[in-house]
């Protein structure tokens, strides 16, 4: 229990850390890595908590997934750090306002978590948390489970679109134009007339170099 314990609030502290350095890192990878480090971290209090399924969903899935989509994504749309500084102070009071509403919000739910919880529900040996949650995932909370998945279809969608965007400053090679290229398009034979080197005005007729 004590070992538990312990392991519960060292996780927890990495998991704050490298939450305050997702909102705080000046690159951007650099906030995507901390937010991988993020999740992989919760994922691990949640294997304390008994929700092994819950844990190893959201390292396939976040980690291993949406995280290292994110990270390409960032990488490819080379994102300067000036642009983005540039409206920091113009929206920072907003920003500051919905962070504290959330976190007085987190705040509110947990006090009455931990205040209002009553004893530990008994769990049979063979219950399976797996099932249990499946079945409550696509019986009673199946529309909110395609709203997600429409989310994330979205998501994956918008993505893709800015990738694509259209570039002046990127040189783009086109493989069908390269193919019907002729030599005669790119090599051009001109005949140019031999020159023999100016004798020198100082040096005398009959010297030689």
């Amino acid at each position: 229990m004590i070992f538990s314990t312990v392991l519960f609030y060292l996780l927890a502290l990495v998991l704050v850390v490298a939450a305050f350095r997702v909102i705080t890192a000046t690159s951007p990878v650099t906030g995507v890595l901390h937010l991988i480090l993020t999740f992989f971290t919760a994922s691990m209090i949640w294997m304390l908590l008994g929700a092994e399924f819950l844990a190893l969903l959201l390292v396939v899935v976040y980690v291993g997934a949406v995280m290292v989509l994110f990270l390409f994504v960032v990488m490819m749309l080379d994102v300067r750090m000036e642009t983005l500084r540039s409206g920091l102070k113009t929206y920072l009071p907003l920003g500051i306002v919905i962070g504290l509403v959330m976190v007085l919000e987190m705040a509110f739910v947990l006090a009455r978590t931990w205040f209002a919880a009553g004893p530990q529900a008994p769990v049979a040996d063979n219950y399976d948390n797996t099932r249990a949650l499946g079945v409550a995932m696509y019986t009673d909370y199946v529309f909110a489970v395609q709203v997600g998945g429409v989310i994330l279809l979205v998501g994956m969608i918008s993505a893709i679109a800015l990738t694509l965007r259209r570039r002046t400053d990127v040189k783009r090679n086109r493989p069908s134009d390269q193919i019907k290229v002729r030599a005669r398009d790119r090599v051009r034979m001109v005949s140019i007339p031999s020159q023999t080197e100016a004798p020198d005005a100082h040096q005398a007729p009959g010297d030689k170099k």
